[in-house]
């Protein structure tokens, strides 16, 4: 069996039509392929909602929460932003940023 990792980072935003293909091509091209580069992250995985809101959600798993508190994350999420990240960001309304650690695992 696969391992999991017991920490989970949960998104959710909402864009305006006029910046959503460029926010898909980020989240595409370079926001999870530098996320899932960082040792610790084990997946990442996007959703769009058919119904509520907001509209996108983006869920990381990771080893643990202490992945977000690596000099790796914290330069990628801070001084590292490239403008393309810092642009996407800035269009973002409705952020929804949470931070999870598993209490029960089922199989």
């Amino acid at each position: 069996m696969a391992e999991r990792g017991t920490g989970l980072l949960l998104v959710m935003m909402d864009i305006d039509p006029e910046h959503e293909d460029d926010f898909n091509r980020w989240y595409d091209e370079e926001h999870v392929p530098e996320r899932m580069a960082i040792p610790g992250f084990v997946s990442g995985r996007r959703y769009r909602a058919i119904e509520g809101g907001p509209k996108y959600l983006a869920i990381y798993e990771m080893d643990s929460p202490e992945v977000l508190d690596t000099p790796a994350y914290q330069y990628v999420a801070g001084e590292g932003r490239s403008e393309w990240t810092k642009r996407v960001i800035g269009n973002a309304k409705n952020l929804v940023r949470n931070v999870y650690v598993e209490i029960a695992a089922g199989e």
